[in-house]
């Protein structure tokens, strides 16, 4: 275990930010570029931390972060996620949301639209849009993960396919390089690549963090989407798949 009293701002940091780099641990903690490096591979071989260059991301692993911890993680390029993906959606139009914290996100700018449809199987994005009668909310059933209210299991994929939205909107764990989407949860991906096969168009939302993760189940490549929102620039690899399979790339 790291036993140092840096310890827990550092992970406090890789928490909010999703990523901590040393020029910026050595301004807030007073400390030199050598003691932050020598905390920071203490944390990774306790492996509470990941090591890249310059600094350190959150550890990946067959796990996720807790939800609360991943509700703060990287709060405003979600919500600017959020924002442009609402905006791809006209009034009168269905949706079909699923679970994850920035789904949740384009949810709370969907708020002041007219006659939409929304199907979710998010009991989270359900409460934020019950008080907004201008909007249709479909709750799956399903079993419900305590630790993030989502629904998963036969009886969420039975709703899914009776339903033919006009948007999917998916969220992930992982981005890889090589292009794929990746989750934990393999109920969930069940869940998630229905979604993807009943929706018009397929529409994923995936913030910076998500490059500096990884997790074991594949959902879909994203040459499959139509569109791909996120906060900041691709590695190349990635913009050229994109342009490759026609998936129009959003910068929020």
């Amino acid at each position: 275990m790291v036993q140092n009293l840096r310890a827990p701002a550092i992970l406090d940091l890789a928490r909010v930010h999703g990523k901590v780099t040393v020029d910026d641990l050595v301004t807030r903690l007073d400390v030199t570029a050598q003691t932050i490096r020598r905390d920071l591979t203490e944390l990774a071989q306790a492996g509470l931390l990941d090591r890249v260059h310059g600094g350190a991301v959150l550890a990946s692993g067959i796990t996720n972060i807790a939800y609360t911890e991943r509700r703060a993680l990287n709060d405003t390029a979600k919500d600017a996620i959020g924002r442009t993906t609402a905006a791809l959606i006209p009034d009168g139009s269905s949706v079909f949301l699923n679970i994850g914290t920035t789904t949740e996100s384009v949810a709370r700018h969907l708020r002041n639209r007219r006659d939409l449809l929304v199907l979710t199987n998010n009991v989270n994005i359900a409460t934020q849009l019950a008080p907004f009668p201008e909007m249709r909310v479909v709750l799956s059933g399903g079993q419900m993960r305590h630790a993030d209210m989502g629904l998963v299991g036969p009886e969420t994929l039975d709703m899914v396919h009776r339903y033919k939205p006009d948007f999917g909107i998916i969220g992930c764990s992982a981005l890889d390089l090589s292009g794929d989407l990746l989750d934990f949860d393999g109920m969930e991906v069940a869940v998630t690549q229905a979604i993807l096969d009943q929706s018009r168009q397929k529409i994923a939302v995936v913030d910076q963090s998500k490059l500096h993760r990884s997790a074991p189940i594949r959902v879909t490549p994203i040459g499959a989407l139509d569109d791909l929102i996120t906060d900041a620039a691709l590695p190349a690899q990635l913009r050229d798949i994109c342009s490759d399979t026609n998936t129009t790339l959003h910068l929020a």
